[in-house]
């Protein structure tokens, strides 16, 4: 999967959790992207198996949707707490940065950071 598919999963949990039912229109405003590219981004999702839309445009997680969009998510926090938490970058910078780093991190080297922020936190 592509970061932009691992982003747009992310955004779909998040607005879950948020406001209950989710729409094209509401990843759309989230993301600030245009209707036509999230519309082509759910299409790709549900075809390969991650979303599904009811007859109303209501979009859910798939049980596979959900745990990549959830370990997504995971690597966010855990890259954001260690970058702030343990170097001292800006919680801004921080945030930024892991939204980067979540999507091409190895399962290893991320392992790795967790078990050393585990260790190390204040």
């Amino acid at each position: 999967m592509y970061e932009s598919g691992e982003m747009y999963l992310e955004t779909i949990l998040l607005l879950k959790k948020r406001i209950g039912k989710v729409r094209s229109i509401d990843i759309a405003r989230e993301l600030e992207f245009s209707k036509p590219s999230v519309s082509r981004a759910v299409s790709i999702l549900k075809d390969d198996g991650f979303i599904e839309i009811d007859a109303e445009g209501f979009i859910e997680l798939t049980h596979g949707g959900k745990d990549k969009a959830e370990k997504i998510y995971e690597r966010h926090e855990q890259l954001t707490a260690f970058l702030s938490d343990l170097i001292g970058v800006s919680k801004e910078a921080a945030e930024a940065d892991a939204c980067k780093i979540e999507h091409i991190i190895s399962d290893e080297t991320f392992s790795a950071i967790k078990k050393y922020y585990k260790e190390h936190k204040k």
